[in-house]
């Protein structure tokens, strides 16, 4: 007759808690709340979020303008907290399967391109912004630029396509 140690007891209460997690995980990833809901994207950016198709060349002026505000507009996406409204215009014919923003665009992103890089990354640390673009599923990595309109208010123009 094997008479079980202390030791062994505690490795077996181990590996019953281990199975115990790993059953229940896939239930905790199906009530995990997705960004696919309108209502779920106002309640978690707390902001009217709209997206627009439009055309990079017919943009050209606004978007190389928002650029040259690139360096100004970090310290103001780094601070913002609430916005009335988001949006978001998708230049489809600047996205990466289209070639890539037309020339007259991508020289001024060519020329600020360390200030365009750290405005993405600000924009992936504000959960506000992220989340906004995330739910119109445009990465942070297609952001051209960002334009604060009218207090409360953002534009983001992405080279992107809308999604499906």
């Amino acid at each position: 007759m094997t008479i079980t140690t202390l030791p062994d007891a505690r490795w077996l209460h181990a590996i019953a808690a281990a199975a115990f997690l790993s059953a229940s995980l896939p239930h905790a990833t199906l009530n995990a709340q997705g960004l696919e809901s309108p209502e779920t994207v106002n309640r978690i950016v707390g902001s009217d979020v709209k997206q627009e198709e439009a055309s990079a060349t017919a943009e050209a002026r606004n978007v190389n303008t928002a650029i040259d505000r690139t360096r100004e507009n970090i310290g103001t996406v780094r601070k913002t907290s609430k916005l009335d409204k988001v949006e978001i215009v998708l230049l489809t014919d600047a996205a990466r399967s289209e070639g890539g923003p037309p020339p007259v665009i991508e020289s001024k992103v060519k020329q600020h391109q360390d200030d365009i890089a750290e405005l993405r990354k600000e924009i992936e640390a504000n959960a506000l912004l992220f989340n906004a673009i995330e739910s119109r599923r445009v990465l942070a990595q297609d952001v051209l630029a960002v334009e604060f309109d009218d207090p409360g208010k953002i534009v983001i123009y992405a080279a992107a396509k809308p999604s499906d």
